[in-house]
C-alpha cells in the first residue's frame, strides 16, 4: 500500500506526525466546552403576553384567542399549545423537523402584528426561539436581607435589577438572567371619585392626559450671538406629578393633587419566596449554547463575590449560591472518564495476556491515545462539546480502535514467520489486510453516519456519539496502516509472538469437536445458542426511556392549592407553616439533616418546595419526610414530591 510504504521510508515524519497529533489533540481537548449533554435546538417558538391583574378567562378571550386565530395557519406548524394564568398568557408553537426557524420567527412576528387590538394595559408579546429554557438553568442564587436590615427583601427588586442582574448578564457566556420573589415599584395614582365628580372631571380623559406627557423638542433658537435649544418639558417627576394641570376653570388651574394622591408604591404581590425560612429573591442563570459551563460558573462566582463585598454589603443585603449544576456535570463526566480509563486498562491487560511481549503490547496500546486525540480534534473541528454522550462514544471506541491494530500486527508477525524482514514484512502485512480493514471501518462508519444527519431531538442528542465513534474508528485505520507498521519495522526486529496458550486452545478445540461430531448435536447447539440469548434479552431488557434517569441530591415538590387562594392566606397558612415544620430538620434537631431548601408560592401556579439533604445517602429518607410530614395536612391542598433527575431536571443542586 502506498501510504504504508511512504510511512516506512520516512519513520521520522511518522514520529513528527504523532507528536503533532498529540499537541493538537491536547489543545483541542482544552478548547472543548464542557457540558452535561449536547446542545439541542428545538423547533419551537414561545410567546407570552403579560396583562397585569387580569384573570385567566379574560386573558384567554382578549389575548390568547386572537393570537391563535392569526397563528394557526403558519406554514410548518405542527402543534400549538396555549395556557392562561393570572396576569399572563402564553403560547408554545412546535414546528415540523427541518423548518427554517429564523423565517418562522419572522412569520410569527408578522402574524402577531395582525392581531386587531390588545387590551390597553396589556404589554407587548415577548417572543423567544427554542421554547421554555428553564431546563437549561445552571445556577440559582438567593438574595436575602441582612440581620440588621429591617426593610423587606421584596422591596429591593428594582435595586437587584439595576445592580445584580445587570452585572451577572455581563459575564461572558450568559444568555439570560431572571429573578423571582421581588416586587417592582410603580407610580400609583389613587383618585378620589367624589372630588372628581364634584369638579366634573372625566377620569378617562385624565388617564389619556397622563399617558401623553412627554418632553418635546422645538429645535434651535438663535438669540444674539448664542444659539439655544428650545424644549417643552411635559414630563413630571413623581414628587411633582401632583402639580400636573388637568384643566382650567374660570382662569384657575385644577391640579392632579386636587383629586388624587400620587406616590411610589410596590406592585401587588403575585409571589412569595423563602430561602431556609427567610424571605428572599431568587436569581437564575441560563447559559448560551455551546459554551463552557465551568468558565461561566467561575465568572458568576467571581462576580457574586465582588457584589457581596461591595454593593450588596453597602445595601445591607447578602447573596449566596443555592445551586451549582457543575457539581453534577463533574460527577457525570468524571464517572464516564473513569470508565474510559478502566476500559483502556482492561484492554491493555487482555492484550498483554495474549501477546506476552512488552514491545508488541506497547505498540498496539499506542493506538488508543493517538485515536482518542484525533477524535478530540474531530470534535473540536465540528464544533461539538465534551459531554457524557461524546465521552461515552470515546469509551465505546476504545475497543474498536484496537481491532485494526491487532489484525495488522498479527499479520506482520505472520509475514516474519514466513521469512520476510523489516519493512518488507510490514508492507506486505498491511497490504494483505488493507481491504478487510477498509471494509470493516466503512461498515462501522456507515452505521453511525445517518445519526449525524438526523435533525430531530434524538439525532441532535446522539450525533456527538456518532461523530466520536466514526472519528476514532477512521483514526484507528490511519494509525494501523502508518504508525503501527513503522513501529513494528523499527522496534520489533527479530521478535516473534509465541502463543503461550496452545495447550489450552487444543483442549478447548478437542472438546468442541466431540460436542459437535454429529448433525444432531450441531443442530441442538445451534438451537440452544440462538434461543437462549433471545430469551435472556427479552427477560432482562430494561424499560425503554429517552435518557438514563439519574438522581440528584435534590427533591422538588409541588402543591396544588385551592383556586382563588390569596397571597396573604397562602403565606400565613402554607408557607409559614412549612417553614416551621422544616426548621428542626434544617438545624439538625431531626433527621435526616436538611442542608438547604427554598419554598414559594405564585398566583396561578400553586406552591413549590425544593431541598437537598446534608448527606447523599439520606435523600430517599428526606423524600419520605417531604411527602409525609411536611406537605400533608393542608385543607383543599394536594402535594407531591420526587427526586430531581440529572437530565432535564427542574433546577440544579449544590
Amino acid at each position: 500500500m502506498t501510504l504504508t510504504k511512504i510511512s516506512l521510508s520516512n519513520p521520522v515524519a511518522v514520529v513528527v506526525a504523532c507528536i503533532l497529533v498529540a499537541i493538537f489533540g491536547i489543545l483541542s481537548l482544552t478548547r472543548l466546552p464542557i457540558q452535561m449533554t449536547p446542545d439541542i435546538s428545538r423547533p419551537e417558538i414561545s410567546i407570552w403576553t403579560p396583562w397585569r391583574a387580569s384573570a385567566p378567562n379574560e386573558i384567554e378571550s382578549e389575548i390568547i384567542e386572537p393570537q391563535e386565530d392569526v397563528l394557526r395557519s403558519i406554514p410548518g406548524l405542527l402543534r400549538m399549545q396555549s395556557s392562561a394564568v393570572y396576569g399572563r398568557g402564553s403560547i408554545n408553537l412546535q414546528f415540523v423537523i427541518g423548518t427554517d426557524m429564523n423565517r418562522a420567527l419572522i412569520e410569527v412576528m408578522n402574524r402577531l402584528n395582525q392581531v386587531p387590538r390588545y387590551p390597553v394595559d396589556a404589554l407587548e408579546p415577548v417572543i423567544s426561539l427554542g421554547g421554555e429554557n428553564f431546563d437549561r438553568v445552571i445556577a440559582w442564587f438567593a438574595v436575602t436581607a441582612g440581620e440588621d436590615n429591617p426593610r423587606p427583601i421584596e422591596s429591593y427588586q428594582d435595586y437587584i435589577d439595576d445592580n445584580v442582574i445587570t452585572r451577572l448578564e455581563r459575564v461572558p457566556g450568559v444568555s439570560q438572567v431572571g429573578s423571582f420573589g421581588g416586587r417592582k415599584h410603580e407610580v400609583r395614582i389613587t383618585f378620589d371619585p367624589f372630588k372628581a365628580a364634584n369638579i366634573g372631571l372625566d377620569l378617562t380623559n385624565i388617564s389619556n392626559q397622563l399617558g401623553s406627557n412627554a418632553d418635546v423638542s422645538a429645535g434651535l433658537n438663535e438669540v444674539g450671538r448664542r444659539e439655544y435649544t428650545l424644549r417643552f418639558s411635559g414630563k413630571y417627576d413623581v414628587e411633582n406629578l401632583g402639580e400636573l394641570v388637568l384643566e382650567w376653570r374660570d382662569g384657575k388651574p385644577i391640579y392632579l393633587r386636587d383629586v388624587a394622591h400620587v406616590d411610589m408604591a410596590m406592585v401587588d404581590r403575585t409571589n412569595i419566596l423563602h430561602q431556609n425560612g427567610s424571605p428572599s429573591v431568587a436569581i437564575f442563570v441560563i447559559p448560551e449554547s455551546g459554551v463552557n459551563v465551568y468558565e461561566i460558573m467561575d465568572g458568576l462566582k467571581a462576580t457574586v463575590a465582588d457584589l457581596v463585598a461591595n454593593e450588596l454589603a453597602q445595601a445591607g443585603l447578602h447573596m449566596s449560591q443555592d445551586s451549582d449544576d457543575t457539581v453534577y456535570i463533574s460527577a457525570s463526566v468524571g464517572m464516564v472518564r473513569n470508565n474510559l480509563l478502566l476500559g483502556m486498562t482492561l484492554a491493555v491487560i487482555v492484550l498483554w495476556w495474549f501477546l506476552r511481549k512488552f514491545r508488541a503490547t506497547l505498540i498496539v496500546t499506542l493506538s488508543i491515545p493517538l485515536c482518542l486525540l484525533m477524535a478530540f480534534m474531530v470534535l473540536d473541528f465540528t464544533g461539538r462539546t465534551l459531554n457524557i454522550i461524546s465521552l461515552a462514544g470515546l469509551a465505546f471506541a476504545t475497543g474498536m480502535v484496537l481491532d485494526a491494530a491487532i489484525v495488522v500486527l498479527e499479520n506482520i508477525f505472520r509475514q516474519r514467520e514466513a521469512g520476510l524482514e523489516g519493512n518488507e514484512a510490514s508492507a506486505r502485512g498491511v497490504t494483505q489486510v488493507w481491504g478487510a480493514l477498509l471494509a470493516s471501518t466503512a461498515t462501522t462508519v456507515a452505521i453511525f453516519m445517518p445519526v449525524i444527519f438526523l435533525q430531530n431531538e434524538a439525532g441532535q442528542l446522539f450525533s456527538d456519539l456518532a461523530v466520536t465513534i466514526s472519528g476514532a474508528v477512521v483514526a484507528s485505520l490511519l494509525v494501523a496502516v502508518t504508525v503501527l507498521p513503522t513501529a513494528a519495522a523499527n522496534w520489533i526486529k527479530g521478535e516473534a509472538i509465541d502463543d503461550h496458550h496452545k495447550h489450552w486452545w487444543h483442549w478447548v478445540t478437542s472438546h468442541i469437536m466431540s460436542w459437535t461430531d454429529s448433525p444432531r448435536k450441531r443442530w441442538t447447539w445451534v438451537t440452544v445458542l440462538t434461543l437462549t440469548p433471545v430469551l435472556i434479552v427479552f427477560s432482562l431488557i430494561p424499560p425503554a426511556d429517552y435518557l438514563p434517569e439519574g438522581k440528584k441530591n435534590f427533591i422538588m415538590g409541588f402543591m396544588v392549592t385551592a383556586p382563588g387562594m390569596g397571597m396573604q392566606t397562602a403565606g400565613e397558612e402554607l408557607v409559614d407553616v412549612i417553614d416551621d415544620r422544616l426548621a428542626p430538620y434544617l438545624s439538625g434537631e431531626k433527621q435526616p439533616h436538611l442542608k438547604n431548601y427554598f419554598l414559594g408560592t405564585a398566583k396561578g401556579w400553586g406552591s413549590f418546595l425544593g431541598g437537598e439533604a446534608m448527606n447523599d445517602d439520606e435523600v430517599d429518607e428526606l423524600l419520605r419526610v417531604f411527602n409525609g410530614e411536611i406537605m400533608s395536612g393542608f385543607p383543599d391542598t394536594f402535594g407531591f414530591a420526587g427526586r430531581d433527575p440529572i437530565f432535564g431536571g427542574h433546577r440544579g443542586g449544590r
